[in-house]
């Protein structure tokens, strides 16, 4: 499957994960900030996010699962919009967001359902997201 690398569309990666990244900052910061600060515990703190980890990581996360899905969704020769949002449905759902939660279930996180469901509503958006850009930019 790497022999797909030189085949997929790098400006169409470059997009999906452009919105992937702008979603997930409005996501956490805006649409479901008081909520998401619930999930963690601290919805009477100013939640420490600044350093650079905070926004690389998740970048970086967010281009591998973009590029990993390019490179599926031209092995699979996925290419219509049906076959995109099945795609996302089937990783979204069966690895992102079962995964999400699952790291959420742990002692340490002080309300993991709340915090699985709104991490991993993001993923699940965001690749619905990625895989329709991937399919419309092919």
């Amino acid at each position: 499957m790497i022999q797909f690398i030189s085949e997929v569309n790098w400006l169409g990666i470059l997009a999906a994960f452009i919105a992937y990244s702008v979603l997930g900052a409005l996501w956490f910061t805006l649409f479901f900030k008081k909520q998401y600060a619930k999930s963690l515990g601290k919805e009477n703190e100013k939640l420490q996010n600044s350093a650079p980890v905070f926004f690389i990581g998740p970048a970086v996360c967010s281009l591998l699962i973009t590029i990993t899905s390019s490179l599926l969704m031209h092995a699979l020769e996925i290419d219509s919009y049906a076959e995109g949002l099945e795609f996302a449905l089937i990783v979204g759902v069966g690895y992102l967001f079962s995964n999400t939660v699952n790291i959420a279930i742990n002692p340490n996180m002080p309300k993991p359902i709340p915090y699985g469901l709104i991490s991993g509503f993001f993923h699940l958006v965001g690749i619905l997201i990625v895989c329709t850009i991937l399919v419309a930019m092919g």
